[in-house]
C-alpha cells in the first residue's frame, strides 16, 4: 500500500487552492480546506484517465489547453455530490398533494390555462423529477388536455445520463408506494438482478438538461409554477446563495413556490420570499 501511495501524485496546498478557486468560480461550490483529500482522490482518477502526471499539469490542461471545455465538465462531474431518494423530505410532497397542486389546478382551470411548468434545479440521478412527475399525475392527466413539462437540470453530465435512463435498483425504489411503482415503473432483469425502469409516460413529462446555476442570467422566457432546488445551497457561501435565490425569485410568478432542502434556510433580511413552512417559500 505504501508503494502504491508513493506512486500517486501529490496535491500541494497551492494546487488545492487553485482547484478550490476554479470550482468556486465555475459552479459556486465552496469547498472547505478539509476537502483536500476528497479532491485529490476524485481528481486522481481524471489524471489516470487523461495520462497526465501531476495536478499542476492537469490544472493547466483544464484551464489553458482544453479549449473544448469537456475536461472541465469531467472535473465538475468528479467533484459533484449526488445524494437523493424518491419522495425525499416527504412533507414537501404532502404540501404539493394537499395544498399547492389542488389550488393551482383549480386556478388554472378557471383561467383556462392547462399548462404546468416545474423546474427541478438539481435533478441528480432522477429520483426527484420522477417523484414530481408521479405526484403531478395524481392530480391531472395529459389525456385531459393538460400540458405538463418538468425541466430537470444538473451540472453533472454523468449523473444526468443515469437520470435519463430511468433505471433503478430494487432498494432505490423502496420508498415508492407499491401502487405508484406498478403504475409508473416496469420491472426488468439486469444480470439476474431486479431493477425498475420508468415507463415512457413518466419520462415524456421530463426534459433533462445540463445547466450551471452560476449562469449570470437564466435564459427562461416564461415563469415556472414552482421550483425545487433542494440540498444544493449547502455547498454555496452566503453571497452565492443570495444571488441564486434572487434569480429563482425572478423565475416565478407572484404566488409561485420555492422548495429548498430542510438543512437550508433563506435569510429574511435579504430574501424577498415569504416563509411558508420549513424549507418552503412563496413569492
Amino acid at each position: 500500500m505504501d508503494k502504491e501511495n508513493a506512486m500517486q501524485p501529490i496535491l500541494s496546498n497551492r494546487e488545492f487552492e487553485l482547484f478550490r478557486n476554479l470550482i468556486y468560480k465555475t459552479c459556486g461550490i465552496n469547498l472547505a480546506p478539509s476537502k483536500k483529500e476528497l479532491v485529490k482522490s476524485r481528481l486522481s482518477k481524471r489524471l489516470t484517465h487523461t495520462g497526465i502526471n501531476s495536478f499542476e499539469e492537469y490544472y493547466r490542461f483544464v484551464t489553458k489547453i482544453d479549449k473544448s471545455g469537456q475536461e472541465m465538465i469531467h472535473l465538475l462531474d468528479s467533484i459533484s455530490t449526488n445524494k437523493t431518494d424518491f419522495f425525499r423530505e416527504k412533507k414537501h410532497f404532502e404540501f404539493l398533494n394537499t395544498k399547492l397542486l389542488p389550488e393551482l389546478i383549480t386556478k388554472k382551470e378557471k383561467d383556462r390555462n392547462k399548462k404546468l411548468r416545474i423546474w427541478c434545479a438539481a435533478s441528480s440521478s432522477g429520483e426527484e423529477p420522477y417523484t414530481l412527475a408521479m405526484t403531478v399525475l395524481n392530480h391531472v392527466n395529459p389525456e385531459n388536455g393538460w400540458d405538463i413539462k418538468i425541466l430537470a437540470t444538473d451540472i453533472s453530465t454523468k449523473i444526468l445520463q443515469k437520470a435519463i435512463s430511468g433505471v433503478y435498483k430494487k432498494e432505490t425504489v423502496r420508498d415508492v408506494p407499491l401502487r405508484l411503482l406498478a403504475s409508473h415503473f416496469a420491472r426488468v432483469s439486469v444480470n439476474n438482478s431486479t431493477y425498475y425502469k420508468a415507463r415512457d409516460h413518466l419520462k415524456q413529462l421530463i426534459t433533462y438538461r445540463r445547466f450551471n446555476l452560476m449562469t449570470p442570467e437564466f435564459p427562461f422566457k416564461n415563469p415556472f409554477d414552482f421550483i425545487f432546488c433542494r440540498n444544493v445551497m449547502i455547498y454555496f457561501d452566503p453571497e452565492t446563495q443570495q444571488r441564486l435565490v434572487s434569480k429563482f425569485y425572478d423565475c416565478l410568478p407572484k404566488g409561485g413556490y420555492l422548495f429548498i432542502g430542510h438543512s437550508e434556510t433563506l435569510s429574511r433580511r435579504v430574501s424577498k420570499f415569504n416563509y411558508i413552512q420549513p424549507a418552503l417559500y412563496q413569492k
